[in-house]
C-alpha cells in the first residue's frame, strides 16, 4: 500500500477551502435569489470564477504533488509545494472576491499556482529522465 501523508494533508486542506468557496456561491445565490447563472450580479460572477478557477487548477497540482511524493523522500520539497499551492489559492480567491480588477493577492496567488504547476511538472520529468537521483 502506498501512503501519501503529505499530499493527503494538503488535499484535505484544499478540499475544505473548496467547500468554503462552494458555500460562498450558494449563500450569495440564496441571498440574491439567483438560481441559475449569475443574474447580472458582479459579486456572484466573481465568486463563481473563484470557485471554478480553484476547481480547474487544484486537481492537476495535487496529482503532480502525489507523483512527486511517490518518487522522492524529500518531504520538505513536497510540503513546500503543498504550502505554495494552498497559500496561492487562498490569495487568489481573496483577491478576486474583493475586486474584479488586478489586486496584489490575485497576482501573487496566480503566480504561486502557475509556479507550482510548472515546477512540479519539470521536477517530475527531471526525476524520470534527467536527474533520477533527486
Amino acid at each position: 500500500m502506498v501512503l501519501l501523508p503529505v499530499t493527503s494533508f494538503y488535499a484535505s486542506l484544499l478540499a475544505l477551502i473548496y467547500l468554503y468557496l462552494t458555500a460562498q456561491v450558494i449563500l450569495h445565490r440564496r441571498s440574491q435569489q439567483i438560481g441559475i447563472g449569475d443574474g447580472g450580479d458582479e459579486l456572484l460572477r466573481r465568486l463563481i470564477r473563484v470557485h471554478g478557477n480553484f476547481a480547474e487548477f487544484v486537481p492537476l497540482v495535487l496529482l503532480l504533488l502525489a507523483v512527486l511524493e511517490i518518487n522522492t523522500e524529500r518531504t520538505w520539497l513536497i510540503h513546500g509545494f503543498g504550502l505554495l499551492i494552498t497559500v496561492g489559492r487562498v490569495l487568489h480567491a481573496y483577491g478576486l472576491k474583493v475586486s474584479s480588477g488586478a489586486t496584489w493577492q490575485r497576482l501573487a496567488g496566480t503566480g504561486c499556482t502557475l509556479f507550482s504547476l510548472g515546477a512540479l511538472a519539470i521536477i517530475n520529468l527531471s526525476m524520470l529522465y534527467w536527474l533520477p537521483f533527486l
